[in-house]
């Protein structure tokens, strides 16, 4: 069945996914259409095509254990000299993304490996263009804001033309929204094994 490039994400929902990744285009990234907007779990990992059944079953029970979380981004930073990469911080839910990160890479799951940098989450907005382009997506979204209740995270493969689409949707396993203030750890969907949303 040959190889396939895959990887798991959290999607930037409408309209702030479009906003951002027309953006991303105008800064002069030629990469933006075929990225949709997303908060990376697994960065792209070549597998065996005969393993995605495993992926996606591995994937449904990391989401079954998983709960709905407010999701926040604000301003922006970068990850320069280390990386030519500017982004959109997420400053709510980064937690919570750190840990469903790691057991979607579980070393007993179909999909472990180890990741080139410490995990960040963040959005992307420029990555790999001229150093004046990226200067100017970090001045021009240093006051950028969004959020929005994140319900799940979905399995992507990279296409022969460089394009990344949707294979399937993984919603948490309590499909209702916690209320994001005046609630105890619990109502907000905290598990004991889960960590606290943050800021960071």
């Amino acid at each position: 069945m040959g190889t396939v490039t895959i990887g798991v994400s959290i999607a930037v929902p409408e309209p702030h996914g479009s906003q951002l990744q027309e953006l991303r285009e105008g800064f002069g990234d030629a990469a933006a259409p075929c990225i949709p907007t997303h908060v990376t779990l697994l960065p792209p990992t070549e597998v065996d095509a005969s393993e995605l059944p495993a992926i996606e079953a591995h994937l449904a029970e990391v989401a079954a254990a998983g709960r709905p979380f407010p999701m926040r981004l604000s301003g922006t930073g970068t990850f320069r000299p280390l990386s030519p990469v500017v982004y959109v911080q997420v400053v709510e839910g980064a937690e919570v993304c750190g840990w469903l990160q790691k057991q979607v890479r579980d070393a007993s799951g179909p999909v472990a490996r180890e990741l080139l940098f410490p995990y960040h989450p963040h959005v992307t907005v420029a990555h790999g263009i001229d150093e004046a382009a990226m200067d100017r997506a970090f001045e021009e979204l240093a006051g950028y804001e969004a959020e929005w209740p994140c319900t799940g995270f979905a399995l992507y493969e990279q296409g022969a033309d460089g394009i990344w689409r949707k294979l399937r949707e993984f919603p948490f396993g309590n499909s209702v929204v916690p209320p994001q203030a005046n609630a105890s750890r619990e109502d907000r969907g905290e598990r004991r094994d889960q960590p606290q949303t943050a800021c960071s």
